[in-house]
């Protein structure tokens, strides 16, 4: 009889696996055309591929080197040569703009990567073992999220110095808490389902069961989070940047020119302004992509049209 269980079992959770895989498809098939309804978060993803597309081919679209220096040519406002002017060096703005999308976006994504490897990674082992190890994770978690972001990251910072590697580091370290709770409670959750019963009872290891089981199932969650955590990271790198403990001269970062530009602010605002917009562009649109796919990864959510 317990041989027979163990095929039933089997037969049960293989049946689930199946049905898991049409409603994959029918779920996410339908949460693309939610998406679509929403047209501010269209905009959004066009303008964010745009950004994307500009930062790869900066190159060949940025109109000078960023670093070049024209000491003929300082503090020049915008013109038909320097659409955007030009900097203390006499370097292009415009093209340091360019340039400065490859140094937010990469910090963006890669920061992001390492906080949603480290948060997936233990709140998973939390919320799948629970007790001990529950309790262990949770007060790394709190005692983590204790520190304020901003002033941890800085610290880190100062104990690595400035770099984009540590800057990567330091902004992924302090952001994994945040994800490793969300993703704590829907292990719990998750864990108590039928396939995942049946997974254990074929001899699964909990291991296998977490990473190709319960993580795929969270994975909406994952990059709902990760799409609106990507502004805030941006938002660290230019502050880091802009205290001098970010992207080191005469390498192009926002935060860094507008860290610059603080001295010409009366003089100069153009200096300033055309970064900080370039910021602001950019998590504006990475908070209403999140948004979006928020509202259209939801299946509670019956508003479909979003922004329509």
């Amino acid at each position: 009889m317990g041989i027979f269980k163990l095929f039933q079992k089997k037969d049960v959770f293989i049946e689930q696996q199946l049905n898991e895989e049409v409603v994959y498809s029918s779920f996410y098939g339908d949460a693309i055309k939610r998406l679509k309804k929403n047209k501010f978060a269209m905009v959004s993803l066009f303008i964010l591929i745009a950004l994307i597309l500009i930062a790869i081919f900066a190159p060949w679209i940025a109109p000078y080197d960023p670093a070049e220096q024209d000491m003929l040519r300082i503090m020049e406002p915008p013109s038909g040569d320097h659409l955007l002017g030009t900097d203390e060096f006499g370097r292009d703005i415009l093209s340091r703009i360019i340039y400065g999308a490859r140094i937010s976006l990469s910090v963006g994504i890669v920061a992001e990567t390492i906080a949603l490897f480290i948060g997936v990674v233990m709140g998973s082992l939390a919320g799948y073992y629970g007790g001990k190890v529950d309790t262990v994770i949770s007060r790394l978690i709190e005692i983590f999220a204790s520190f304020p972001h901003i002033l941890f990251a800085l610290t880190i910072m100062f104990v690595l110095g400035p770099g984009i590697i540590n800057l990567f580091i330091a902004i992924g370290f302090v952001g994994w808490t945040s994800v490793a709770r969300v993703i704590r409670g829907q292990i719990m959750q998750l864990k108590e389902k039928e396939y995942v019963e049946a997974s254990i009872a074929s001899g699964g290891s909990g291991f296998r069961i977490i990473f190709k089981h319960l993580i795929p199932n969270c994975l909406s969650t994952i990059i709902v989070i990760a799409t609106l955590n990507i502004p805030a990271d941006i938002m660290y790198e230019a502050s880091l940047s802009f205290l001098g403990l970010g992207v080191q001269p005469p390498t192009a970062s926002w935060g860094a020119m507008i860290h610059s530009a603080r001295v010409f602010m009366r003089s100069a605002a153009y200096y300033s302004i055309f970064p900080g917009i370039a910021i602001m562009i950019t998590v504006l649109s990475f908070n209403m992509l999140g948004d979006g796919l928020r509202d259209a990864l939801d299946p509670k959510l019956k508003n479909y049209g979003g922004g329509s």
